[in-house]
């Protein structure tokens, strides 16, 4: 029988420490399968991410992307996440899209942070007042409760509105006094031009970058990358085809040496020092969400 889990339902068992635990676990097994897909009739998209783990499952997340809708009153993106089991192939469950790729999303920072960010980190600055923010404004409280957040959107009243909903969370008004001011620095933005700047960056603060996935996205300059120790959650799906480390890596702003490890080396996500700046990019894959999924589905299955 094929379980069927919707956001609600499935959310309520989650938290965000077991989830990164299981991120971690799934990394320890043979390397994943990927690869994407696209389908296109003008302005419309047909999106699907697949990844298969031996030992793990085969997952499918698929996704419509219909710009016009909108206008329409209805949602640009809609999607599933479909699970199949390990042993047989079988069809195992669905899940809502939309959970998968929060818990994913920020997760997969999380995971990075809990390793990279000094422990005792008590500011965090979160660039970018969208969804993501929010949740990555929950995710980081799991893991960092005695911080303190602030939030810097371009759009100021987008900033105000998120910390209208979120108690404690304070705006900034100037980037570069609340980068410089921040423990950890995590980015959500949809820019095509570097948003942070390396000359903020202080002593012992780690990055986080979420927003940029395309080849002429990026949030961080080049200085950022140079100062920083890089890791990334994979190579696969980072290094020849995101921006953030692909326009860097042509220009020969940094070399392919100065990217230190991926998920699949967990082992080197740890500081050397108290000073040091440690940089993530977080570029996703449908490995991760294979990983997620699967907790999803043992979480609800426990509950």
């Amino acid at each position: 029988m094929t379980t069927i889990i919707e956001f609600a339902e499935g959310e309520k068992n989650l938290d965000w420490i077991g989830l990164t635990d299981a991120l971690a676990a799934g990394h320890h097994l043979p390397k994943a399968e990927i690869s994407d897909s696209f389908l296109y009739r003008g302005k419309d998209t047909l999106l699907q991410r697949q990844a298969w783990i031996d030992g793990l499952g085969i997952g499918v997340k698929s996704a419509t992307v219909f710009p016009g809708n909108p206008a329409q009153d209805v949602p640009m993106i809609h999607g599933a996440v479909t699970l199949f089991d390990d042993a047989h192939g079988r069809l195992e469950a669905l899940l809502d899209f939309h959970l998968v790729t929060k818990w994913k999303t920020a997760g997969d920072s999380l995971l990075a942070a809990r390793r990279l960010a000094r422990p005792d980190s008590r500011k965090i600055l979160i660039v970018g007042a969208g969804t993501v923010g929010r949740n990555l404004h929950a995710a980081y409280s799991a893991a960092f409760p005695e911080a303190r957040f602030t939030v810097w959107n371009r759009t100021p009243e987008n900033a105000a509105k998120m910390a209208d909903e979120i108690d404690g969370l304070a705006v900034a008004t100037d980037l570069e006094t609340a980068v410089g001011e921040a423990d950890i620095i995590t980015s959500a933005t949809m820019s095509t031009e570097p948003t942070l700047r390396g000359d903020w960056l202080q002593p012992g603060q780690h990055v986080d970058l979420i927003g940029a996935y395309r080849p002429d996205m990026r949030e961080a300059d080049d200085t950022a990358l140079q100062r920083a120790r890089v890791f990334v959650d994979s190579f696969d799906t980072t290094l020849d085809h995101i921006g953030e480390l692909k326009i860097p890596l042509a220009s020969g702003a940094i070399t392919r040496d100065h990217v230190l490890a991926d998920y699949y080396d967990l082992g080197a996500f740890q500081r050397q020092s108290d000073d040091e700046i440690t940089l993530f990019k977080n570029g996703g894959g449908a490995h991760l969400d294979l990983m997620t999924s699967r907790y999803i589905l043992d979480r609800f299955k426990t509950s």
